[in-house]
């Protein structure tokens, strides 16, 4: 069990080490400022590419995701149901919505729901 457990870290190790090398390697060190602004058919743009964006968008979409692998995550429970042990099922399903549920609470206390402020 322990050779086991040293060989796949030891293969993980090496892993996480070829790709930090091969995309430290392979970067390109000189930044072209004509390569870093937008493309606009060859024409100088008419508005700043560069437009100022609202955070409250990025924490909505972030809130979102959380949530959504959250769900994911409790979907299999219904099928694993027939097969478990119901007073182990149950706490882990009521375990899992408590977490969902306190997560929705802090974020409401927080006003990251409220669009207005």
């Amino acid at each position: 069990m322990l050779t086991m457990l040293l060989a796949v870290s030891l293969t993980l190790l090496i892993t996480f080490f070829i790709m930090f090398l091969s995309s430290n390697l392979s970067k390109k060190t000189i930044l072209d400022r004509e390569k870093m602004s937008p493309f606009e058919c060859g024409f100088d743009p008419k508005n700043s590419a560069r437009l100022p964006f609202s955070l409250r968008f990025f924490l909505i979409a972030v809130i979102f995701l959380i949530f959504d692998v959250e769900i994911t995550l409790l979907l299999p429970l219904a099928n694993i149901s027939p097969l478990t042990n119901i007073f182990s099922w149950s706490f882990v399903a009521l375990f899992f919505l408590l977490i969902l549920l306190f997560g929705l609470y802090l974020e409401w206390q927080k006003g990251a729901l409220e669009w207005s402020q």
